[in-house]
């Protein structure tokens, strides 16, 4: 078998949407996997809506989930150019050589002339169906000068069968389907052309992309077979859909707080992999395993085991997808991911900073995402504490002055300030006191991270080194003591 030549070919009409993301995901992971070949192409015909900030979008989206592409904008390539507005010459030569081998024509009906007609089918109460008007005509009918579309001559009788590799064996009767237009008259394709060429001189050997274009491969097909070419594999996933099962646009999605543009997981504090994970296991399984590496997805992907049904969005599985792979990460490269978020709040911290790289491991048990790290690690290079005010009105009290005022002075004497020598200390200074933790614990929370809940008391105060965290309990004592 010869090997993968595959694509990902998104229109830049705006987002980066997370269900072309795992369309492109699974071309790329067969490409991976057998050694192929991944290519990005744009299809910018839609020039009413195509923009350079969408196709920079998509391209920075790419580049973040990690796909990587073999050939492409910026990448360059044997078959460009990649943007099928730079190849409007290569549809003509093709619409033309279908023209002049009698298996496409020149259809001069106005938009006036369809549109009459296409009301006088709706008066009927028939579907519009178009009726063969230029269909038997040939250059000697052609009209100087005047603008036409280029039309497929489909054939009338007979049905064209396909096996697709997620829903096996799909037919459709060639009589439900219209001459259907390839060029318009300024010489842009429509899109089941401007896929074909370009599917078929870039080589695409199998064409995987999502279910809703069921209704284009038949079409294709003919195409295909019309040009005298080999007819590419098709895999068709199925739709990710909203927790209540509609369509997963962004309006929609919004309503529902799930998150449809790649980017938004991006500003959220997703990892990449974490996306990958989650949207891999939208029509593709392996055995019950939920969380996989991204070297796990090459590995163990393929057709086969997609399924053919809708899936629907889980927003607690997708946190805990995201929460595993922040886990898994490596405290330095959790530490390097976080820092631009840090940044965000007003900190500037380096990624191999002491205080960073000892606060990641208190943190990432309790966090999801880059945001809950970055949320629950600020106060730790802040020069003061924004305290919750909640937190503060009920520890920072005049019953907790005295053992705020107690802590400071026994670890002022301190010379280990170790987790271990913290704990050591402070629990022979409350057995000599007569105190118990949970009277000295949350006042000194709340005076050391402005909050009530933290990691651990011992762990935020060797983190936050011996000063500051004196500095922070004293300054809490005052607090409490005004407010007494």
């Amino acid at each position: 078998m010869s090997k993968p030549r595959v694509r990902f070919a998104p229109s830049p009409t705006g987002y980066l949407h997370i269900g072309g993301a795992r369309t492109a995901l699974f071309n790329w992971l067969w490409a991976r996997k057998l050694g192929g070949t991944f290519i990005l192409r744009i299809e910018d015909t839609d020039q009413a809506r195509s923009t350079d900030e969408s196709v920079q979008i998509i391209l920075d989206g790419m580049r973040w989930l990690g796909l990587d592409y073999d050939e492409g904008p910026g990448v360059g390539g044997p078959h460009g150019p990649y943007y099928q507005m730079q190849r409007l010459a290569l549809y003509r030569e093709f619409a033309d050589k279908l023209v002049a081998e009698g298996k496409a024509y020149r259809c001069y009906a106005t938009k006036e002339e369809l549109d009459r007609l296409r009301k006088e089918a709706e008066a009927k109460k028939q579907q519009f169906f178009y009726p063969h008007l230029w269909r038997d005509k040939g250059p000697a009918d052609w009209v100087e000068g005047a603008p036409y579309v280029v039309r497929f001559k489909t054939p009338l009788s007979g049905e064209t069968v396909f096996d697709d590799m997620v829903f096996g064996p799909i037919r459709a009767p060639h009589d439900t389907i219209q001459d259907f237009v390839l060029l318009r008259s300024d010489g842009v394709p429509l899109y089941n052309f401007g896929a074909v060429i370009d599917d078929y001189t870039m080589g695409v050997n199998l064409v995987g992309r999502g279910s809703d274009h069921i209704i284009n491969t038949v079409p294709q097909i003919l195409l295909y077979q019309a040009l005298g070419a080999e007819v590419p594999r098709f895999a068709h996933l199925p739709m990710m859909l909203t927790p209540d099962g509609k369509k997963m646009s962004k309006r929609v999605a919004d309503q529902q707080g799930i998150d449809v543009p790649v980017d938004n997981y991006r500003s959220k504090g997703w990892l990449p992999d974490a996306v990958l994970n989650y949207i891999a296991r939208f029509g593709w399984a392996s055995g019950d395993q939920e969380y996989f590496t991204r070297a796990e997805l090459i590995e163990k992907f393929d057709w086969a085991h997609c399924g053919n049904k809708d899936g629907r969005y889980d927003k607690k599985k997708a946190w805990w997808v995201s929460g595993q792979h922040l886990r898994a990460t490596a405290d330095a490269a959790l530490a390097a991911a976080v820092v631009p978020f840090l940044a965000a709040r007003g900190v500037t911290v380096a990624a191999d900073d002491a205080r960073l790289l000892g606060a990641i491991p208190l943190v990432k048990p309790r966090a999801e995402t880059l945001v809950d790290v970055a949320d629950q690690t600020v106060y730790f290079f802040t020069d003061g504490v924004d305290f919750d005010e909640k937190a503060a009105a009920k520890f920072l009290v005049a019953e907790s002055v005295g053992a705020l005022e107690g802590l400071v002075e026994v670890l002022s004497e301190a010379s280990d300030w170790s987790v271990e020598g913290l704990h050591h200390r402070v629990e022979a200074w409350l057995a000599a006191s007569g105190r118990e933790i949970k009277q000295v614990a949350q006042p000194a929370r709340v005076a050391l991270t402005g909050r009530a809940a933290s990691p651990g008391l011992f762990e935020v105060m060797s983190v936050l080194g011996k000063e500051v965290s004196l500095d922070r309990l004293r300054a809490a004592a005052r607090k409490a003591s005004v407010t007494a």
